[in-house]
Protein backbone atom coordinates (compact mmCIF):
# COMPACT_ATOMS: atom_id res chain seq x y z
CA UNK A 1 0.00 0.00 0.00
CA UNK A 2 1.47 3.39 -0.99
CA UNK A 3 1.98 6.24 1.48
CA UNK A 4 -0.80 8.27 -0.21
CA UNK A 5 -3.22 5.33 0.04
CA UNK A 6 -2.35 4.83 3.71
CA UNK A 7 -2.86 8.55 4.37
CA UNK A 8 -6.20 8.56 2.53
CA UNK A 9 -7.38 5.48 4.46
CA UNK A 10 -6.33 7.06 7.77
CA UNK A 11 -8.15 10.32 7.03
CA UNK A 12 -11.32 8.48 5.98
CA UNK A 13 -11.24 6.40 9.16
CA UNK A 14 -10.83 9.53 11.25
CA UNK A 15 -13.77 11.23 9.56
CA UNK A 16 -15.95 8.18 10.09
CA UNK A 17 -15.00 8.08 13.76
CA UNK A 18 -16.10 11.71 14.12
CA UNK A 19 -19.53 11.03 12.58
CA UNK A 20 -22.12 10.60 15.39
CA UNK A 21 -23.41 7.02 15.35
CA UNK A 22 -27.17 6.81 14.96
CA UNK A 23 -27.47 10.60 14.66
CA UNK A 24 -30.84 11.70 13.27
CA UNK A 25 -31.04 13.83 10.15
CA UNK A 26 -33.63 16.63 10.06
CA UNK A 27 -34.29 17.75 6.49
CA UNK A 28 -35.59 21.32 6.80
CA UNK A 29 -37.21 22.61 3.60
CA UNK A 30 -38.55 26.06 2.75
CA UNK A 31 -41.50 25.95 0.35
CA UNK A 32 -42.65 29.46 1.25
CA UNK A 33 -42.70 32.09 -1.54
CA UNK A 34 -40.30 34.17 0.57
CA UNK A 35 -37.07 33.68 2.50
CA UNK A 36 -37.29 31.96 5.87
CA UNK A 37 -34.43 32.05 8.35
CA UNK A 38 -34.63 28.56 9.81
CA UNK A 39 -33.65 28.22 13.47
CA UNK A 40 -32.84 25.18 15.58
CA UNK A 41 -31.96 24.49 19.21
CA UNK A 42 -29.58 22.74 19.06
CA UNK A 43 -28.26 23.61 15.63
CA UNK A 44 -28.09 27.39 15.20
CA UNK A 45 -29.63 28.96 12.13
CA UNK A 46 -29.62 29.09 8.35
CA UNK A 47 -31.07 31.32 5.65
CA UNK A 48 -33.35 29.34 3.35
CA UNK A 49 -34.56 30.94 0.15
CA UNK A 50 -37.56 29.38 -1.57
CA UNK A 51 -36.86 25.72 -2.40
CA UNK A 52 -33.68 25.46 -0.33
CA UNK A 53 -32.96 22.69 2.20
CA UNK A 54 -30.89 22.50 5.39
CA UNK A 55 -29.81 19.03 6.58
CA UNK A 56 -29.30 19.15 10.33
CA UNK A 57 -27.74 16.18 12.17
CA UNK A 58 -28.71 15.73 15.83
CA UNK A 59 -27.14 13.33 18.33
CA UNK A 60 -29.21 10.55 19.93
CA UNK A 61 -30.43 11.39 23.43
CA UNK A 62 -31.05 15.04 22.56
CA UNK A 63 -34.16 16.34 24.38
CA UNK A 64 -36.14 19.57 24.69
CA UNK A 65 -35.13 20.40 21.11
CA UNK A 66 -37.00 22.52 18.60
CA UNK A 67 -36.95 23.82 15.02
CA UNK A 68 -38.80 26.90 13.78
CA UNK A 69 -38.82 29.53 11.06
CA UNK A 70 -38.08 33.24 11.42
CA UNK A 71 -39.58 35.93 9.19
CA UNK A 72 -39.01 39.62 8.57
CA UNK A 73 -35.30 39.38 9.34
CA UNK A 74 -32.55 41.94 8.89
CA UNK A 75 -28.96 40.78 9.51
CA UNK A 76 -25.74 42.68 8.91
CA UNK A 77 -22.42 41.34 7.66
CA UNK A 78 -21.54 39.91 11.05
CA UNK A 79 -24.82 38.06 11.37
CA UNK A 80 -26.33 40.43 13.93
CA UNK A 81 -29.86 41.71 13.59
CA UNK A 82 -33.50 41.09 14.42
CA UNK A 83 -36.51 39.22 13.06
CA UNK A 84 -40.17 40.16 13.09
CA UNK A 85 -41.17 36.67 14.29
CA UNK A 86 -39.13 33.91 15.92
CA UNK A 87 -36.13 36.12 16.75
CA UNK A 88 -33.49 34.40 18.89
CA UNK A 89 -30.72 36.29 20.67
CA UNK A 90 -30.56 38.87 17.90
CA UNK A 91 -28.41 36.77 15.59
CA UNK A 92 -28.44 34.52 12.56
CA UNK A 93 -27.05 31.68 14.70
CA UNK A 94 -29.54 30.93 17.48
CA UNK A 95 -28.17 30.14 20.93
CA UNK A 96 -31.57 30.10 22.65
CA UNK A 97 -35.27 29.74 21.92
CA UNK A 98 -37.25 32.06 19.70
CA UNK A 99 -39.47 34.97 20.65
CA UNK A 100 -43.20 34.24 20.08
CA UNK A 101 -45.06 33.92 17.86
CA UNK A 102 -43.42 30.96 16.14
CA UNK A 103 -44.71 27.58 14.98
CA UNK A 104 -42.53 24.92 16.64
CA UNK A 105 -41.39 21.44 15.64
CA UNK A 106 -40.36 19.90 18.98
CA UNK A 107 -38.62 16.58 19.59
CA UNK A 108 -36.68 14.35 21.99
CA UNK A 109 -34.56 11.54 20.54
CA UNK A 110 -33.99 8.02 21.88
CA UNK A 111 -35.96 8.42 25.08
CA UNK A 112 -38.00 5.95 27.18
CA UNK A 113 -38.49 2.61 25.43
CA UNK A 114 -36.02 3.57 22.67
CA UNK A 115 -38.61 5.93 21.23
CA UNK A 116 -38.38 9.40 19.72
CA UNK A 117 -41.06 11.86 20.83
CA UNK A 118 -42.13 14.66 18.48
CA UNK A 119 -44.87 17.27 18.08
CA UNK A 120 -45.90 20.55 16.49
CA UNK A 121 -46.55 23.13 19.20
CA UNK A 122 -48.59 26.33 19.02
CA UNK A 123 -47.92 27.10 22.69
CA UNK A 124 -45.66 29.91 21.40
CA UNK A 125 -48.24 30.92 18.79
CA UNK A 126 -48.09 30.59 14.99
CA UNK A 127 -46.18 32.31 12.22
CA UNK A 128 -45.57 29.80 9.37
CA UNK A 129 -47.54 26.72 8.19
CA UNK A 130 -45.58 23.53 8.87
CA UNK A 131 -45.36 19.79 8.21
CA UNK A 132 -43.26 17.60 10.54
CA UNK A 133 -42.90 13.86 10.00
CA UNK A 134 -40.54 10.85 10.16
CA UNK A 135 -39.10 9.66 6.84
CA UNK A 136 -39.02 5.95 7.63
CA UNK A 137 -42.79 5.48 7.18
CA UNK A 138 -45.27 3.94 9.59
CA UNK A 139 -45.19 6.90 11.99
CA UNK A 140 -47.66 9.77 12.20
CA UNK A 141 -47.32 12.83 9.97
CA UNK A 142 -48.20 16.10 11.74
CA UNK A 143 -49.44 19.13 9.80
CA UNK A 144 -50.47 22.62 10.79
CA UNK A 145 -51.41 24.39 7.57
CA UNK A 146 -54.57 26.35 8.41
CA UNK A 147 -54.88 30.08 7.78
CA UNK A 148 -54.27 30.88 11.44
CA UNK A 149 -52.70 34.28 10.75
CA UNK A 150 -55.68 35.35 8.64
CA UNK A 151 -58.29 34.08 11.10
CA UNK A 152 -56.46 35.02 14.32
CA UNK A 153 -58.70 36.49 17.07
CA UNK A 154 -58.18 40.23 17.48
CA UNK A 155 -56.82 39.80 21.01
CA UNK A 156 -54.00 37.59 19.71
CA UNK A 157 -53.10 39.39 16.49
CA UNK A 158 -49.56 40.66 16.10
CA UNK A 159 -47.34 41.69 13.20
CA UNK A 160 -46.32 38.63 11.21
CA UNK A 161 -48.21 36.03 13.24
CA UNK A 162 -50.80 35.00 15.82
CA UNK A 163 -49.89 34.92 19.51
CA UNK A 164 -50.84 32.17 21.92
CA UNK A 165 -53.00 33.59 24.79
CA UNK A 166 -50.29 32.87 27.40
CA UNK A 167 -48.01 35.35 25.64
CA UNK A 168 -50.74 38.01 25.78
CA UNK A 169 -52.49 37.47 29.12
CA UNK A 170 -49.77 35.68 31.19
CA UNK A 171 -52.25 34.02 33.58
CA UNK A 172 -52.43 30.44 34.86
CA UNK A 173 -55.63 29.88 32.86
CA UNK A 174 -53.60 30.07 29.67
CA UNK A 175 -50.02 29.35 30.82
CA UNK A 176 -50.66 26.44 33.26
CA UNK A 177 -47.97 27.81 35.57
CA UNK A 178 -49.40 26.10 38.69
CA UNK A 179 -48.49 22.59 37.63
CA UNK A 180 -50.10 19.54 36.07
CA UNK A 181 -53.89 19.65 35.95
CA UNK A 182 -54.08 23.33 36.87
CA UNK A 183 -55.68 24.41 33.60
CA UNK A 184 -57.69 23.11 30.66
CA UNK A 185 -58.86 24.05 27.18
CA UNK A 186 -60.09 27.61 26.64
CA UNK A 187 -61.86 29.49 23.88
CA UNK A 188 -58.48 30.57 22.52
CA UNK A 189 -56.84 27.13 22.71
CA UNK A 190 -59.82 25.65 20.87
CA UNK A 191 -59.25 28.19 18.10
CA UNK A 192 -55.83 26.60 17.48
CA UNK A 193 -56.98 23.01 18.08
CA UNK A 194 -59.93 23.28 15.68
CA UNK A 195 -57.56 24.30 12.89
CA UNK A 196 -54.56 22.08 13.70
CA UNK A 197 -55.98 18.97 15.38
CA UNK A 198 -52.65 17.24 16.08
CA UNK A 199 -50.83 20.29 17.46
CA UNK A 200 -50.31 21.46 21.02
CA UNK A 201 -52.86 24.19 21.68
CA UNK A 202 -52.02 24.83 25.37
CA UNK A 203 -49.23 23.56 27.70
CA UNK A 204 -51.13 20.52 29.07
CA UNK A 205 -52.50 19.30 25.72
CA UNK A 206 -50.28 16.17 25.78
CA UNK A 207 -52.71 13.27 25.11
CA UNK A 208 -53.66 14.39 21.59
CA UNK A 209 -50.46 16.16 20.60
CA UNK A 210 -47.38 13.99 21.31
CA UNK A 211 -46.33 11.22 18.91
CA UNK A 212 -43.64 8.55 18.94
CA UNK A 213 -41.44 6.81 16.40
CA UNK A 214 -38.63 4.26 16.88
CA UNK A 215 -35.26 5.76 17.78
CA UNK A 216 -32.95 6.10 14.80
CA UNK A 217 -35.60 7.68 12.57
CA UNK A 218 -34.89 10.63 10.30
CA UNK A 219 -37.31 13.55 9.99
CA UNK A 220 -38.50 16.27 7.62
CA UNK A 221 -39.73 19.76 8.51
CA UNK A 222 -41.42 21.71 5.72
CA UNK A 223 -42.28 25.41 5.93
CA UNK A 224 -45.37 26.27 3.82
CA UNK A 225 -46.05 22.71 2.60
CA UNK A 226 -48.12 22.16 -0.53
CA UNK A 227 -51.75 23.03 0.12
CA UNK A 228 -50.97 25.57 2.83
CA UNK A 229 -52.65 28.98 2.46
CA UNK A 230 -50.65 31.66 0.69
CA UNK A 231 -49.04 34.05 3.16
CA UNK A 232 -47.61 37.28 1.81
CA UNK A 233 -43.91 37.96 2.21
CA UNK A 234 -43.27 39.89 5.44
CA UNK A 235 -42.34 43.53 5.05
CA UNK A 236 -38.78 44.83 5.61
CA UNK A 237 -37.26 41.39 5.06
CA UNK A 238 -33.67 41.81 3.93
CA UNK A 239 -30.34 40.30 4.80
CA UNK A 240 -26.78 40.14 3.57
CA UNK A 241 -26.90 36.39 4.32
Amino acid sequence: MTFISILTFTLCSLLLSLTPSQAANFEIVNNCPYTVWAAASPGGGRRLDRGQTWNLWVNPGTAMARIWGRTGCNFDGSGRGRCQTGDCTGGLQCTGWGVPPNTLAEYALNQYGNQDFYDISLVDGFNIPMDFFPLNGGCHKISCTADINGQCPNELRTQGGCNNPCTVFKTNEYCCTNGQGSCGPTYFSRFFKDRCHDSYSYPQDDPTSTFTCPAGSNYKVVFCPLGAPHIEMPLNQTSVY
